[in-house]
């Protein structure tokens, strides 16, 4: 299976929803469309909508985690929403509960970093 990214500028926040996949084969991919969207917007802080995410892999991880630096080195936030069973115990075992939040949708992701709509 392949990884869908659908990319969103919301006031000052990346919406990144993810579908399908995030391993080895798709990181690159995903890495450089959020690396692309975070220079060229004005982004301030980053969603990952992960409603429709089925895998993810140590290499997801890192583009995770690679994106949260390159965020919150501009002074933003970085939260997770609607992330699956097997995701979420992917995030507690390695640790990225511990900077990340995490909420049940993108409404109240987008609450939390208190961007009026």
């Amino acid at each position: 299976m392949n990884l869908q990214a659908e990319l969103e500028h919301y006031r000052n926040v990346l919406i990144v929803r993810l579908r399908g996949e995030l391993d080895h084969h798709t990181a690159d991919v995903v890495k450089v469309k959020m690396e692309d969207a975070i220079l060229r917007g004005s982004s301030d802080h980053i969603i990952l909508s992960l409603k429709d995410l089925q895998f993810m892999d140590s290499s997801g991880l890192g583009v995770i985690l690679g994106r949260y630096k390159q965020v919150k080195a501009r002074g933003g936030k970085m939260v997770v929403c609607d992330v699956s069973p097997s995701v979420h115990r992917l995030f507690e075992m390695s640790g990225l509960f511990k900077i990340l939040e995490i909420h049940d949708n993108e409404r109240m992701a987008i609450s939390s970093l208190e961007v009026v709509s």
